[in-house]
């Protein structure tokens, strides 16, 4: 008398934030970036041109919050701001294009599921840079 083969165990059920490696780095390349450029912009005059600004102003019964006026950027700024935005929505194109979302749609996960998988990415482990303060605003 023979044993019968055990039973091959069910495919275990698809889960939507068991994120592939590659995606993983693509989402941290773009938190670094978003970190990166919101540190820099934090450097830069508020306007890109010469402004020469406005007063504080009451409209309409509130309050609006003038500015001083503002030199312009440096090229060597406007460059490194130029630089750092194209290669942010390069990175973010990465991410939101990535195929996995494409193989998610397949297995059936849409609406507000694939959003939750989509926000869960971005606190995956190895996707948010760990040794920046401001890391929070960059997840």
């Amino acid at each position: 008398m023979t044993t019968p083969a055990p039973e091959t165990a069910a495919a275990a059920p698809f889960d939507p934030c068991d994120f592939p490696g590659d995606l993983v780095v693509a989402q941290h390349t773009e938190a670094e970036l978003y970190a990166d450029l919101h540190a820099f912009q934090k450097t830069l005059p508020w306007s890109r041109e010469p402004h020469d600004g406005w007063p504080d102003e009451a409209e309409r019964g509130r309050e609006r919050r003038g500015r001083p006026a503002s030199p312009d950027w440096t090229p060597e700024q406007a460059a490194e701001f130029d630089r750092l935005f194209v290669a942010l929505r390069r990175a973010a194109a990465a991410v939101g294009g990535h195929k996995w979302w494409e193989r998610c749609k397949r297995e059936g996960i849409k609406g507000a599921d694939l959003i939750a998988a989509r926000m869960a990415l971005k606190h995956a482990e190895g996707a948010v840079p760990t040794a920046r303060e401001d890391v929070g605003t960059a997840a």
